[in-house]
């Protein structure tokens, strides 16, 4: 079984359980602390995905981080994860629990690139252009600065992108350029 396959089985019985159990919102808060841990801790990752140590020496580990921090019904989930010997893919399954969490919340995510910060009109502007694109009530943007975009915005809405950014217009120009005229 490929391991995406894996990891939207295991979030999906975690969000049904959380759902069930009516603890969503804590399940989705415990899931984002792991998310951040794994991508702010190299060393937690390589102790995840490390064949060497063994899967009690990992269960305590995970124990003594998030014992005090996270729900109970998450700690299960993952000490569970670890007895299954699939505690690499936990970094990708807490992520992907955040999308879950989205979908079920009829939330769009987006992320939003752009040469300069965005005031607030425009950022409104681009919530409604959001919601439209998704058919979704509410988004989650992920805003960046890019000063390579030179100008304007990339805007990316699931598998759409629109690409607004006065380095993608100069790009264009140079590819006609670049055309042999025809006579």
């Amino acid at each position: 079984m490929t391991s995406s396959r894996v990891i939207h089985r295991y979030v999906k019985a975690l969000f049904d359980l959380a759902v069930e159990k009516e603890a969503v919102e804590a399940v989705h808060a415990d899931m984002r602390l792991m998310a951040a841990v794994c991508q702010t801790s190299r060393d937690f990752v390589s102790m995840l995905r490390s064949p060497i140590i063994h899967q009690d020496k990992k269960t305590a580990i995970v124990r003594a981080i998030f014992k005090k921090s996270i729900n109970p019904l998450s700690m299960s989930m993952t000490e569970m994860i670890i007895r299954k010997r699939r505690e690499p893919l936990l970094p990708e399954m807490a992520a992907y629990f955040h999308t879950a969490y989205n979908n079920y919340k009829n939330i769009a995510q987006a992320a939003l690139h752009s040469a300069v910060p965005m005031d607030e009109a425009q950022l409104l502007q681009i919530n409604a252009l959001v919601k439209a694109l998704s058919k979704k009530s509410s988004v989650d943007l992920e805003k960046k600065t890019d000063s390579s975009l030179i100008g304007g915005f990339v805007l990316d809405v699931g598998d759409k992108r629109i690409d607004a950014s006065v380095k993608n217009k100069l790009q264009a120009l140079a590819q006609q350029f670049a055309k042999p005229l025809k006579s």
